[in-house]
């Protein structure tokens, strides 16, 4: 039996007691190589459409619904996922999700034939439940792994892991599967791309049963040495849903948010298309071109999170960045059909730099704007915004470039964009005058 004065006592030690270990990286980059082989195969269709719609001999939004599909599943998926988080621990969401991955990977293997498209769809929609269990996992797991001072850098490298596989997934299936009219050759780059991605997802799984950890024994901050002192019991998930969807800045920000990484997902989806319309043959360079995108914002991602940790400036650093992301996507839209692909490498470099930039951001602001309320939650609804957005724009945009061409499918976007960005203002607004108001009241 413990005296009130003694569980005081106690409570303050775990307070004190806080403690950084080494190994939290390596749990950081075997999360993010995971999420980096899952978001490859998001994209291992679309930047090479042209090809899989003559190999299965299927139109564009059939081949649009192989990169959609990964939105469409975590819309419902997303809650039973983040109550899995807070009930069973980050070790099993994750061990499920590079599960998911894995056997995903391998029904693919088994689809390398014009009939079978099918079979790959069904493939693509195992690996697009994976999504779900690994996409708000950077902000959860930077918080309870790391310092106050590395947990914005911690977050934007495990961004930055989806980013990486975004990357490789626009660089590599280009070069592993080329453009050739021998349907039995083509079969068999494709068999040669699902062997390597299902080889990697299994070695990726294997690491993840052995090596993947809960959480360290000391917590890395006070919060963290706060939220463990919080029984499980007196924690109710849905009071912690309805409390931010009350909270009128943070819904605000899932609005701006599911905006800007929407655009981002029908840029990445269409990608191939825009470019072979302007640059027929030039599927390896509109891989490069994706590349391209993804770097620079990888780049951004971790610039954007060494400068929060320094500046703690959310407000500001969001609201510019978001403006970028629209001046980027103005100016790649109107250099697109210039016919210069070094100008639209540039282009598209700083519209990535700064669109790509914002993700990490988001996540970040999010965490600020709901605290004490977990992470895994915040980032969630942030994600499930994203993905609704991303559906209707690669939809609609598809639609508009058949129809009326590439430019008025990027205007589209900016117009969005632009949107996002005002509200973005806004959201500073109304954080300010419910400040005041705080204020006032005392």
């Amino acid at each position: 039996h413990i005296t009130p004065l003694k569980t005081s006592h106690l409570e303050l030690v775990s307070k004190v007691e806080t403690k950084l270990y080494h190994r939290r990286w390596v749990m950081l980059f075997l999360f993010s190589a995971v999420s980096a082989s899952n978001a490859f195969m998001w994209l291992q269709y679309g930047i090479i459409s042209n090809i899989f719609m003559r190999f299965y001999n299927i139109d564009s939004l059939a081949i649009d619904w192989l990169s959609m599909i990964y939105l469409l599943t975590y819309i419902p998926l997303i809650l039973p996922v983040l109550w899995l988080l807070d009930n069973r621990g980050i070790r099993d969401v994750v061990l499920v999700g590079s599960a998911f991955n894995c056997i995903g990977a391998w029904i693919k293997i088994g689809s390398a034939s014009p009939e079978l498209f099918p079979v790959t769809f069904f493939g693509q929609f195992v690996c697009s439940v994976a999504t779900v269990f690994v996409l708000g996992i950077p902000s959860y797991l930077a918080s309870v792994w790391f310092g106050e001072k590395e947990v914005s850098t911690a977050c934007s490298i495990g961004v930055l892991g989806n980013q990486l596989g975004i990357a490789i997934g626009f660089l590599v299936p280009p070069i592993l599967v080329p453009n050739v009219d021998d349907m039995d050759e083509l079969a068999h780059h494709i068999s040669i791309m699902f062997y390597i991605t299902a080889g990697v997802a299994t070695l990726l799984f294997i690491l993840v049963v052995f090596v993947f950890q809960e959480r360290p024994k000391l917590p890395p901050t006070q919060a963290q040495a706060t939220a463990r002192t919080i029984p499980p019991e007196q924690y109710s998930y849905t009071a912690s849903i309805l409390r931010l969807l009350r909270n009128r800045p943070f819904i605000l920000l899932i609005i701006t948010y599911g905006l800007n990484v929407g655009c981002f997902y029908a840029l990445g989806t269409l990608l191939n298309r825009m470019i072979i319309d302007h640059y027929p043959g030039e599927e390896v360079n509109a891989g490069r071109i994706g590349l391209t995108i993804v770097i620079a914002g990888m780049v951004g991602s971790l610039i954007c999170g060494i400068w929060l940790d320094k500046t703690k400036t959310y407000k500001q650093t969001t609201l510019a960045v978001y403006f970028m992301s629209l001046v980027g996507m103005i100016v790649y839209a109107a250099t697109l059909s210039l016919g210069h692909l070094w100008v639209v490498f540039i282009t598209a470099g700083s519209l990535g730099f700064f669109m790509t930039g914002y993700l990490p951001l988001g996540f970040e602001f999010a965490v600020e704007l709901t605290y004490p309320e977990s992470e895994g939650t915040s980032s969630g609804l942030l994600n499930c915004s994203a993905q609704v957005f991303g559906i209707i724009f690669t939809i609609c945009q598809g639609k508009i470039i058949d129809h009326f061409g590439t430019l008025a499918g990027n205007i589209f976007l900016c117009v969005f964009l632009l949107i996002g960005t005002i509200m973005t203002g806004k959201t500073f607004v109304t954080m300010r005058n419910m400040l005041y108001r705080v204020i006032a009241s005392y």
